[in-house]
């Protein structure tokens, strides 16, 4: 891991934060009780990657609504 970290790549860190199409694939939607998370990242199915500031790896994502 070291070796490709050393490469450029880095995992994106997407819970919590807005979601994002360019960065995020939605796998579904739950509904939440906090309006604050609304449109906003739940939970993290698969884990997204950056390759040198591009997208390697989109990351799954279940978003709220």
């Amino acid at each position: 891991m070291a070796t490709l970290e050393q490469r450029g790549l880095k995992a994106m860190e997407s819970i919590g934060k807005e979601f994002d199409v360019e960065m995020h694939e939605a796998i579904t939607k739950v509904p939440v009780e906090d309006e604050k998370m609304k449109d906003k990242v739940i939970d993290e199915v698969e884990k997204g990657y950056w390759l040198n500031e591009k997208v390697l790896r989109y990351a799954k994502v279940v978003i709220g609504c």
